[in-house]
């Protein structure tokens, strides 16, 4: 009997070990640590777009008191202001207005004067919704650029559809809104068959300036010069100073014309 106990003792040793051999103990094991993830670094910011805001000048008249000038309004949005308007008219001064698509829907009577006068003014493309032609992200006087290539060609062609759907003439000259460009949207919009109106004088500052600076402003005007100004915010003060300036102007003998009348010279590959 004691032969057969030992015998059994032994038995369950050996198996005890054998199983101790076949199955690690989870605790004996080396502890799996995961791997801690990298700090994430911050995108890299896009840079800031080069824009540029070209200068335009039309060939002289070289004649001592009788200056040649080029009279640039921009109709951005709101209503129409009746100052300079009925002074152009009026005065019989040619001008060239660049208008935008949310202008001429809100003022048909005033779209209904230029084209009623033909002979005085010059009608061209100010965009579609006043965006900024900047084919980059970028704010520019709080303003959104249009920011891709096919959003600068949307703000030009629209633009050219509201004006032909108003029975105007196709546009041959761009403007954008706040006139500043980066180069590439340059080379878009030239590649559009457009040529691009820069300026020499800046008569209102964006019609914020009062009607005494924004009269001297244009009043200085010489040979050659391009003046923009804002013919769209009849409460501004601006527009006094402007239609005083035209008549002054007129009085000293300037010889007004509109862009489609001379040679032009801008900077910046705007109309080569």
């Amino acid at each position: 009997m004691n032969r057969i106990l030992l015998a059994l003792a032994f038995l369950l040793v050996s198996i005890s070990a054998a199983f101790a051999d076949e199955i690690p103990s989870a605790l004996s094991a080396p502890a799996v640590v995961s791997p801690v993830p990298a700090a994430i670094s911050p995108a890299p910011k896009t840079p800031a777009p080069k824009l540029v805001e070209p200068h335009l000048h039309i060939a002289r008249s070289n004649i001592a008191g009788h200056a040649r000038v080029a009279l640039t309004f921009d109709a951005c949005m709101g209503q129409a202001d009746e100052r300079i308007l009925s002074t152009l008219v009026r005065e019989r001064i040619p001008a060239t207005i660049f208008v935008t698509a949310r202008w001429l829907k809100r003022n048909p009577a005033a779209v209904a004067v230029f084209l009623q006068n033909p002979d005085l003014f010059e009608l061209e493309n100010h965009g579609q919704n006043h965006i900024p032609a900047v084919d980059t992200p970028t704010l520019i006087y709080g303003i959104a650029s249009a920011g891709s290539p096919q959003a600068v060609r949307q703000e030009v062609e629209g633009g050219a559809a509201a004006m032909l759907a108003a029975g105007i003439p196709a546009p041959h000259w761009f403007r954008g809104s706040t006139a500043k460009y980066d180069l590439s949207a340059i080379g878009e919009i030239r590649a559009m068959g457009y040529r691009i109106a820069g300026y020499s004088v800046n008569g209102d500052g964006g019609s914020l300036l009062g009607a005494v600076i924004t009269e001297k402003r244009i009043a200085s005007a010489k040979d050659g010069d391009v003046v923009i100004s804002h013919i769209n915010q009849p409460t501004h003060a601006a527009g006094a100073g402007v239609a005083k300036a035209l008549v002054d102007l007129k009085a000293k003998g300037t010889e007004f014309v509109r862009l489609e009348d001379v040679e032009d010279t801008g900077d910046d590959k705007t109309t080569e």
